[in-house]
């Protein structure tokens, strides 16, 4: 299935590629023969990653881009364009963080909820139309969360968002189907990243999570990253609309968030603090 070429002559952009989990997805892409392109908020970090990719072969492009802008979506989208059309799509830039709901002000919600949800429509939305406009194939592949099955307390914005671009990829699965444009995504359990683990699991959480996973561990990213890499390729032609779970099980036992339950107000109060000087 993994052959060198799987992914040969297929350009693919990946938000938020420049680390973590985007950076995995890339890393392997460019292995299965694609054309990269990564966009993120910080050039700097994107131009990093893609030396780091480069080393081992393959065409790799970065932009500058925030995708919470829909005017700088399209503008990044007329520049990818330029040279030659997409032909993946991969929403992969988002946002989260632990919190009492009731704590949550207006603009914290909103710094969720616009990677996450208004960023991901407004890249499908811009590379759709001009897929369409182009009578081109497309693919888009959503990272999403098992939260989207289970909910998940403390963090209900990215619950929220996630829920959302589900109800996305459902629903363009059947209005730009008959167009050649394929939408799918994954929802990924604990994959730790340097970014996320300092959100999401700050010190004073329990330690014990990774044990009581039916596996006994978390994900390893080259897992995710061939999951990805499968989804978005011609072999999974007659995939659409569909969320594939990769958690070693872990929804089935518990949304993962229980333990904060028996969090006390002053373990609130730390964690506040830590974000606000963040």
């Amino acid at each position: 299935m993994f052959e060198t070429g799987l992914l040969k002559d297929k350009r693919i952009l990946v938000t938020g590629g420049g680390s973590g989990l985007g950076a995995a997805m890339g890393r392997r892409f460019l292995a299965l023969g694609a054309e990269l392109v990564i966009c993120g908020r910080k050039l700097d970090r994107l131009e990093a990653t893609a030396g780091e990719m480069r080393s081992t072969g393959g065409k790799i492009t970065t932009i500058a881009c925030d995708v919470r802008d829909g005017a700088a979506v399209d503008s990044m989208m007329d520049q990818i364009w330029h040279e030659a059309p997409l032909d993946i799509l991969v929403n992969n830039a988002a946002a989260t963080f632990i919190a009492q709901s009731e704590h949550l002000s207006f603009r914290a919600a909103d710094a969720i909820l616009a990677p996450t949800l208004h960023g991901a429509m407004y890249c499908t939305l811009a590379a759709g139309r001009r897929w369409i406009e182009g009578k081109h194939n497309g693919v888009v592949l959503s990272i999403l969360s098992t939260s989207t099955i289970t909910g998940r307390a403390f963090t209900v914005p990215s619950a929220m968002a996630k829920s959302a671009v589900l109800a996305m990829t459902k629903s363009l699965a059947v209005e730009w189907g008959p167009k050649g444009i394929r939408t799918v995504a994954i929802a990924p359990g604990p994959f730790p990243t340097a970014g996320a683990s300092g959100q999401l699991r700050p010190e004073g959480r329990d330690e014990g999570w990774t044990a009581r996973n039916p596996m006994g561990r978390t994900g390893e990213h080259s897992e995710l990253a061939d999951l990805a890499s499968f989804l978005v390729s011609d072999r999974a032609g007659y995939i659409n609309g569909e969320m594939v779970v990769i958690d070693g099980g872990a929804h089935l036992r518990s949304s993962g968030a229980e333990d904060l339950l028996r969090w006390t107000d002053a373990q609130w109060s730390e964690q506040r603090a830590a974000r606000s000087k963040g």
